[in-house]
């Protein structure tokens, strides 16, 4: 007879992964420090170990940029990204651009210009423009355009978005943070 185990000499003697790894960021300004298995995303991270929602998982492939993040100021697709490799990085969510109830400059562009319909994209479309303004590259709106096309808007909301993206970058280089109804009371 057969015996279908191989002999101890065959076996593999690769260590299995562990089952989680420690993991200490900051989210939105508040330092965390869990366990995560090693194949966990950020995406996952955040929404299922931190319960920021807020973030979106469109394609699960990089291809939609419903998941972008700002990571140390960076924007990414969060998605094809494991958390453990973003130890000790500084991470900012939909969730973290307001301050004290004041939307951020770009949140308040996106509603003065309606530049969304479905809203299931905004959260990244946001993201991401707060990171191609940082970057310094959104001179004109055929750069908006062509620097956010990775994110896509499936309803078309295209030029309210890049309207609303030039709104923001106006307030934003003249270094007022304040939203507009602020401006106005």
């Amino acid at each position: 007879m057969n015996d279908p185990t191989p002999p101890s000499s065959l076996q593999s003697s690769a260590a299995s992964p562990p089952a989680e790894m420690p993991l200490s960021l900051t989210i939105n300004g508040d330092a965390k420090t869990l366990s995560v298995a090693p194949w966990t995303t950020l995406l996952d991270l955040l929404r299922e170990h931190l319960d920021l929602i807020g973030t979106k998982k469109g394609c699960d492939h990089g291809q939609c940029g419903a998941c972008t993040v700002l990571v140390d100021g960076v924007r990414i697709k969060s998605c094809l990204t494991l958390a453990v490799m973003k130890e000790g990085a500084d991470i900012t969510t939909i969730e973290g651009l307001a301050r004290n109830g004041v939307p951020h400059p770009m949140q308040q562009a996106f509603m003065d210009q309606d530049a969304f319909q479905c809203g299931y994209c905004t959260p990244g479309q946001i993201c991401s423009a707060v990171g191609l303004l940082s970057e310094g590259k959104a001179r004109t709106t055929e750069e908006i355009r062509d620097l956010m096309s990775g994110n896509i808007c499936r309803c078309g909301a295209y030029p309210n978005i890049v309207a609303a993206i030039e709104q923001a970058r106006s307030v934003m280089q003249a270094g007022d943070t304040r939203n507009a109804d602020t401006e106005r009371r």
